[in-house]
């Protein structure tokens, strides 16, 4: 429900029949005023506008709402109909399911290792350096060794980060770095605009954003749908909906060849 909206309070029908209020508001954020630049394309002045407003929103939004949800769907294969280059920003009341179960594993990784899981996983992945795709000063991403889709990544800062205005000036400069080499690698990939829906999870906000929350760590989700080509796209059907996710190539496999792709743009390579 919208803010103001009338209370239609719980049902009561049957205990499996269970239904609750929730109170949200959603916003659309463009990222630049020509509509043909998209991240990778942008300059990294720019980009980091992007990045301070993320923060910005999150920040306002998080004052009111437990959880604060930045996301983009990038291409048609997404179901985005506006191909102005933009993202979309969720609030609600209410924690939603898959950063739930998200919160309750770190939270139980924490109470048993006594450290995040998710920054105990960036200082494996520098270890093995197996599955790395971007490394900088401040961020790494890595094709994840639980990746579902075919070229799935996570980015994460190497520091412990609980929430995304917690990031410092150099962070955030290093952040338009990372994220413009991992999303050119993408598009070179195919030479395509590489498809995908994004988001950023980190602690809770509302009546949680003054909480420490050690167990959290901040990190961005990517998850891009295409497997052989610019226009093969991996389905998720059959024994996958109905048992497990199956994997079309190993997670070091899919992090070699985007790790191996040049840092420039295949557009402007061949200006």
């Amino acid at each position: 429900m919208p803010p103001g909206a009338p209370d239609l309070g719980e049902s009561g029908e049957h205990h499996l029949l269970r239904a609750a209020k929730a109170q949200g508001t959603c916003r659309v954020m463009c990222f630049h005023p020509r509509s043909d630049l998209t991240l990778p394309l942008m300059a990294l002045p720019e980009i980091r506008r992007v990045v301070d407003e993320w923060a910005n929103q999150i920040t306002e939004l998080g004052r009111s709402y437990l959880w604060v949800q930045v996301f983009e769907n990038r291409g048609k294969v997404m179901g985005c109909s506006n191909p102005h280059p933009h993202c979309q920003i969720w609030a609600s009341s209410f924690m939603p399911n898959e950063p739930g179960r998200s919160d309750a594993n770190q939270l139980k990784y924490y109470e048993e290792h006594g450290a995040p899981l998710l920054l105990d996983y960036v200082q494996l992945e520098l270890k093995k350096k197996e599955r790395i795709v971007v490394e900088t000063e401040h961020w790494l991403a890595v094709v994840p060794f639980w990746a579902v889709w075919p070229f799935e990544t996570l980015l994460m800062p190497r520091r412990h980060v609980q929430r995304f205005p917690d990031l410092t000036d150099s962070e955030r400069d290093d952040l338009c770095v990372a994220m413009k080499q991992l999303l050119t690698k993408y598009d070179n990939l195919y030479e395509c605009s590489f498809p995908y829906s994004m988001g950023w999870q980190g602690a809770p906000t509302g009546p949680q954003r003054d909480k420490d929350c050690p167990h959290w760590q901040l990190h961005a989700l990517y998850f891009p749908p295409l497997l052989r080509s610019a226009t093969v796209k991996k389905f998720m059907v059959g024994y996958e909906m109905l048992c497990q996710s199956q994997r079309d190539l190993t997670a070091e496999q899919a992090a070699a060849k985007l790790r191996e792709l040049p840092d420039l743009h295949y557009k402007l390579s061949s200006n």
